[in-house]
């Protein structure tokens, strides 16, 4: 798209005035002793001048310390190895836990069977009580506490329980099978175990206890279970060693005062696992400063979150979106969860939540708003909507069909942010900004204090092309390292080994003209057709705009001593794949792509692999088709999906 088709949505002077990002511009001029900063030249000193931006950072956002020390940053020339405020002592839970009161600060609902408020003097109150229980089972810093839960308040209260004693909190969501569980907690060894009796999907109530007795079994470190009543009033508790439920020990240690243990800024908050697509999940050890950082620039920097507002994100305890959305408690907002099918009971479900409850960010996945797209659906016509400021969106790349749906169906003047990071940050690398335009199929601008350049394939940054995601400089997030790697080898070798003393994330990007992002998907699901190296994104965004194409994956697969571009579509209800459909996808590919875009063979299948947290996992599929071993298919929502791939006639010629 050239400059001159102009921007979807461009802020106010009024709303960017008053945004957080343009106070911390005014601050961070002061700061640097310069007239004023916009953001590109904000984020360029962000970069140059990391001590004073991370300063200014835990001072305006008013981060909640026993002491932070003299020294910012640490060996600051180290990728891996500088360290953040290494002489600050804090602890995340109070910094989330900041404000009292009767107003809410969390709204849950469970599909159309389950609501619940509970206000901060209420949330303080559960957590000061269930850690009170952790404490009596011998729970102290670095000891492990796991939750095996549906994403409903239970798993707040028990992570922010978990953090106010300096633990460390680790989680996977409770449509995980047994191994699939065992792969992440049998390597973390968790000392207590928080789980649900149950969750429900589509109306219906499924259990989860079943599972925890069977992967219970396999862990010898947990000495307590604490069940969470969700979809019964008294969960059965036979089989479960030392077990108890949530509301029996919020009520035995009712009252209990709340303390806040103050550990390093460096020391462990969370474990995160990666996808384990293709072998034993890696645990990811993230640390509480860093952390908490990274999360308060995101959400009041990049996403303009203020005290008070209302925050939706939709997402599961198995995906590091639900950790980022937890820390919105600490900039005073509301966190409203959701857990479930969310077009249930209707396609609209979601938004109806949020119109009801003045949502003002709205977090989503780009395949369910393409999914909304598809399916005709109109959110601001039937909702109220005008509260959101901010509707942000990850998972994979929002097409830019995507962009003109959610400014002509949801709402006209909101900031899309599209954002891009990971698991392996626990944040993001470029996202939102409130001050600037939003660009069709763009995503805005790197986030403050990201280093963020793309890189060739010999290691020199470029513009206006394609290349490796890189970020050339230090920040707050990035792991302390692997659980289960004292050396580090295996964190070096992640993030470390492509280009020496630089992290590479693994995402195929370009820079745009207008300083924003395009991601054409990861790096190591990218086609060489002919020894040319073309996204998947791209075709992507071409295929899944085709009328009666549901959704594609797209994998190279070895022929002839080179690759070939193979498409496997699924297609919408009624609609068969033939010549005419599949003339037609190589047409459109051909005239927006290239000819060098164009699939060799296209099939219909009538499912697609993804992981849990809804990503299609190209690396399986091309797996599949060569026949070979496709990994750790525990870490699949729909493993049986492999076998439509595997020994295709259609293939062999």
């Amino acid at each position: 798209m050239s400059s001159t088709d102009g921007p979807l949505w461009t802020p106010s002077p009024d709303r960017a005035a008053a945004s957080n990002a343009s106070a911390f511009a005014v601050a961070a001029a002061a700061r640097a002793s310069v007239p004023a900063f916009d953001h590109e030249s904000l984020h360029a000193w962000s970069i140059r001048e990391p001590e004073q931006f991370w300063e200014l950072v835990w001072e305006f956002t008013g981060v909640i310390a026993s002491t932070r020390g003299e020294t910012v940053l640490d060996d600051p020339e180290s990728m891996p190895g500088a360290r953040f405020f290494p002489q600050a002592r804090l602890n995340f839970a109070e910094n989330l836990l900041r404000r009292a009161g009767a107003s809410d600060a969390i709204v849950f609902r469970g599909e159309d069977r389950v609501e619940v408020r509970l206000s901060w003097d209420e949330l303080r109150e559960h957590v000061a009580a269930l850690a009170a229980l952790l404490q009596e089972e011998g729970v102290a810093p670095g000891d492990i506490v796991a939750g095996f839960l549906p994403n409903i308040p239970a798993a707040i209260i028990g992570m922010l329980a978990t953090a106010s004693l300096g633990a460390v909190w680790t989680s996977c969501s409770p449509d995980f099978g047994t191994q699939g569980v065992l792969d992440r907690f049998g390597q973390t060894q968790p000392r207590v175990l928080l789980c649900a009796d149950g969750y429900f999907y589509k109306g219906r109530a499924i259990d989860s206890l079943a599972r925890v007795r069977e992967f219970v079994a396999e862990l010898p470190s947990i000495r307590r279970i604490v069940v969470a009543e969700y979809t019964t009033r008294e969960p059965d508790l036979a089989g479960l060693p030392s077990a108890t439920t949530l509301s029996a020990a919020l009520e035995s240690h009712r009252g209990a005062a709340m303390t806040f243990v103050q550990v390093a800024f460096n020391d462990p908050l969370y474990v995160l696992y990666s996808s384990g697509t293709t072998g034993p999940p890696k645990c990811i050890v993230h640390g509480v400063g860093g952390t908490l950082l990274k999360h308060l620039v995101e959400h009041r920097l990049m996403c303009d979150v203020r005290p008070g507002d209302r925050v939706f994100y939709f997402t599961t305890c198995g995906w590091m979106m639900w950790n980022w959305l937890a820390s919105a408690l600490a900039t005073e907002a509301t966190l409203l969860l959701f857990d479930g099918n969310p077009t249930y009971p209707g396609p609209l479900s979601l938004f109806e939540y949020a119109a009801q409850e003045r949502c003002t960010l709205f977090g989503t996945s780009a395949k369910f708003i393409d999914s909304l797209a598809k399916a005709g659906a109109r959110p601001a016509a039937e909702h109220d909507l005008s509260t959101l400021r901010t509707v942000t969106s990850t998972g994979s790349p929002l097409a830019p069909e995507g962009f003109d749906y959610v400014y002509e169906h949801v709402a006209p003047d909101v900031c899309l942010a599209s954002i891009c990071g990971g698991t392996d940050i626990v944040g993001c690398f470029v996202g939102g900004n409130p001050l600037a335009p939003v660009w069709r199929g763009e995503i805005q601008a790197p986030v403050l204090g990201m280093a963020v350049e793309i890189y060739d394939p010999t290691g020199n940054p470029v513009r206006g092309q394609k290349g490796e995601l890189v970020c050339t400089r230090p920040f707050p997030s990035m792991p302390l390292g692997f659980w289960g790697d004292p050396d580090g080898s295996r964190y070096r070798a992640a993030y470390f080994e492509r280009f020496p003393g630089v992290w590479h994330q693994g995402d195929y990007a370009e820079v745009t003209e207008h300083g924003g992002f395009i991601i054409h998907g990861r790096s190591d699901s990218t086609l060489n057709p002919g020894g040319v190296r073309i996204g998947t994104a791209e075709i992507y965004r071409v295929v899944e705009n085709i009328d009666g194409i549901f959704e594609a994956v797209v994998i190279g697969q070895e022929w002839q001593d080179d690759v070939r571009v193979v498409l496997f579509v699924r297609l919408s209800p009624g609609v068969t794949l033939g010549e005419d459909l599949a003339g037609e996808i190589r047409r459109r590919v051909r005239l927006d792509c290239s000819p060098r875009h164009v699939p060799a063979k296209i099939l219909a299948v009538s499912d697609i692999p993804r992981t849990k947290s809804g990503k299609v996992v190209e690396l399986a599929v091309r797996d599949a088709v060569h026949d070979r071993e496709t990994g750790n298919t525990e870490a699949l929502a729909n493993p049986e999906s492999l076998e439509q791939f595997r020994q295709r006639p259609e293939l062999t010629d």
